[in-house]
């Protein structure tokens, strides 16, 4: 059964962060990068490590996933209306993180520093701020 873009937003409008509106995109953007940069704090060090470092780890399934979540960001992005500028820079960073991450060992270290979802959420963030202010938040510390 097909549905239309009305019906989707309506059945959206009952689950938080599930809309394509700028502030359910941020949310869902924001929830994700945590996910894949800074989901645990190492033991010992304020250094954060997320599921991008760990799916590093596994021979080439893992960087193609990390890759994946990172063009749905960039997808995201180009959803919100960002510059055709803003989407290549995006773009960058993960195929960046994507080739080099590729790299047995040197790329596991690469992953854990080069944080190409982190970056690509600091130009949504910009774009958001300017241009729906409405979706501002105050961060919290982590």
């Amino acid at each position: 059964m097909k549905m239309s873009a009305e019906q989707f937003d309506r059945m959206a409008g009952n689950f938080p962060g599930m809309g394509r509106d700028a502030a359910s995109v941020r949310q869902r953007v924001e929830a994700l990068e945590r996910l894949m940069e800074g989901m645990v704090t190492l033991p010992g060090t304020r250094q954060r490590m997320g599921l991008d470092a760990i799916l590093g780890l596994i021979p080439i399934v893992g960087d193609l996933a990390s890759a994946a979540i990172g063009a749905w960001i960039v997808w995201e992005a180009r959803n919100l209306g960002m510059s055709k500028f803003q989407i290549a820079r995006m773009a960058t960073n993960v195929g960046v993180d994507t080739a080099i991450g590729a790299i047995p060992l040197v790329g596991d270290a690469f992953d854990f520093f080069f944080r190409s979802n982190s970056r690509n959420l600091r130009i949504i963030r910009r774009h958001l701020d300017r241009h729906h202010p409405a979706t501002v938040v105050i961060d919290q510390p982590r």
